[in-house]
């Protein structure tokens, strides 16, 4: 195994995270034919509360370590990395055993909760019977992220993400052809159905913890460490260390969660508050946990991506106090969100409907919500890396003022926009992903304009690229409008995707051609180095 830098590393991960999200999209159109609106919308309340508890478990975690090992090994600490390692694995343990407890007794509560007044679709008891069933992957999970945080924070990012598709693939495999036997073949229950299939999160991640612990096994016998003769005080300060790095990942990652649990829940009352059939408030909430948030992670997994190699990067040159590095990889990461995050959502909102047809087939709230979703999902991408960043310059405090607050407009806003979309003729659904979109910006502004103000971050170099960027944009959406008017009324699932891809690969070429300099030195360094390298093996 080799280790990987910032880009090349960045690289990589975003590979593996896109395709495990592609994996993670595609087997939605077999799924949605198998269980329809109603399993998608139960599938949905289960994994967004069983994301809930493993943030609290052990979404943090990786990061942290990885930001540990990495300045650990930057100032050659060998036995409190050692140390440190040894003791996140019992600290994660023990989180792990009382977040699947919690999240196993308290199911019927939170069932209640999430149902509110609906009495036509998924019963509390449908609910409490999903959420029992995924609870179990809690207990594996967080294991395994500690060792891919471990592995990431020495630079050895390919085993780590290779990891995480392995476990997509398994439990794709248990989710389609579980429910179809549950369901189709053995005719049970659609919950039943739903219960196999959030069970696939267990069976995926055991199978991944075992092919990463023996990459693990070899890295660790190449550096056997004794971090026995550390004094107590010592080992208290790495226990701090933990705990301190940890809550800013925890929090925000569980914001990010709770943007989707807030919508869930708010929406349900919200829609039924001024006249939504129970059937309809059901499919739009499916469509916001489920369906459109599977489309939605093709644009976050490029900012998962990069925060796992932003984060040991930027804790290394901050260990190193290299300003320079640390200004370059901020304007890079923004450059990453304007030059591939940002129109990768606008194609995909202005394809919507064609898009949507590909996955799911006709649909009445589908594409509209997605259309505007989409855009969300690009600003929660920004969020995500800039507020690792923040975690790699241990700006704690920050995070926590961006992020609360951004919550707490999104919490304030939901209904009351809702209700005013509706009294404006304007989907009233559009009020919940305004109240988001708000939230987001908020996040976003507070932590950009104090790094420039307080930290001396210089996004000038980003700034520069800007209008000559915002030209192209125009041009690719005028273009995108062109061909989305041509494709409409095309219903061919086969054909749309054939169209689809021919479209796509003009415009890419068409936007590389724009910005071929930009992208290069964007990107290019980093894909030759890792073809160079894989050339040598």
């Amino acid at each position: 195994m080799r280790k990987s830098g910032f880009m090349e590393g960045a690289i990589i991960a975003t590979l593996a995270i896109f395709l495990t999200k592609f994996i993670g999209i595609v087997y939605v159109t077999p799924f949605y034919s198998i269980v329809g609106s109603q399993g998608g919308a139960l599938y949905g309340y289960a994994y967004n509360i069983y994301n809930f508890f493993l943030i609290i478990s052990s979404a943090g975690i990786p990061l942290a370590i990885s930001k540990l090992s990495s300045e650990y090994n930057t100032l050659n600490m060998q036995k409190e990395k050692e140390y440190m390692f040894k003791l996140t694995q019992i600290i994660i343990l023990i989180f792990s055993i009382i977040s699947f407890l919690l999240c196993f007794f308290l199911a019927p509560f939170i069932a209640d909760l999430i149902i509110g007044n609906i009495t036509n679709g998924n019963s509390v008891a449908d609910v409490t019977f999903v959420i029992r069933c995924v609870s179990f992957a809690i207990l594996v999970v967080p294991l395994l992220s500690v060792s891919r945080g471990y592995l990431q924070g020495h630079g050895y990012i390919t085993p780590a993400s290779l990891s995480q598709v392995i476990e997509q693939i398994i439990r794709v495999l248990i989710i389609i052809f579980g429910s179809f036997y549950t369901l189709k073949i053995l005719h049970l229950s659609l919950k039943s159905a739903i219960g196999v299939a959030v069970f696939g999160a267990s069976i995926g991640a055991l199978i991944s913890y075992f092919y990463l612990m023996n990459k693990l096994f070899k890295v660790k016998s190449k550096n056997k460490v004794d971090s026995s003769s550390l004094s107590k005080e010592d080992k208290l300060n790495i226990l701090k260390k933990i705990i301190t790095y940890s809550i800013p990942f925890i929090i925000t990652n569980v914001a990010n969660t709770l943007y989707n649990t807030t919508d869930m829940i708010l929406l349900n009352r919200g829609l039924v508050s001024i006249g939504f059939s129970d059937i309809d408030t059901e499919t739009i909430s499916g469509i916001f946990t489920t369906w459109g948030n599977k489309l939605n992670v093709i644009v976050t997994s490029i900012a998962t991506g990069i925060a796992i190699s932003l984060v040991p990067n930027v804790a290394k040159s901050n260990a190193q106090k290299d300003y320079k590095a640390i200004n370059n990889i901020f304007n890079k990461t923004l450059q990453i969100f304007f030059y591939i995050a940002l129109p990768l959502a606008i194609f995909m909102s202005i394809f919507s409907t064609s898009i949507w047809q590909v996955f799911y087939g006709p649909s009445e709230f589908g594409p509209i919500v997605f259309r505007y979703s989409i855009i969300t999902a690009a600003l929660d991408a920004l969020c995500i890396m800039i507020c690792n960043g923040l975690q790699g310059l241990n700006k704690s405090k920050l995070i926590y003022i961006s992020i609360f607050l951004g919550l707490g407009i999104n919490l304030l806003l939901d209904i009351p926009l809702i209700k005013l979309f509706n009294s404006l003729n304007i989907y009233p659904y559009y009020g919940a992903i305004t109240a988001t979109l708000i939230g987001y910006l908020i996040s976003l502004v507070i932590p950009l304009v104090t790094l420039k103000r307080k930290y001396k971050i210089n996004y000038e170099s980003t700034i520069k690229k800007l209008p000559k960027l915002f030209s192209t944009y125009i041009i690719m959406i005028l273009l995108s409008l062109l061909f989305s008017g041509i494709i409409k009324g095309i219903s061919n699932r086969l054909l749309l995707i054939v169209i689809l891809g021919i479209i796509g690969i003009v415009l890419l070429v068409i936007y590389y051609i724009f910005n071929r300099n930009e992208l290069e030195n964007l990107f290019g360094k980093s894909i030759k180095n890792i073809i160079r390298k894989k050339r040598e093996e």
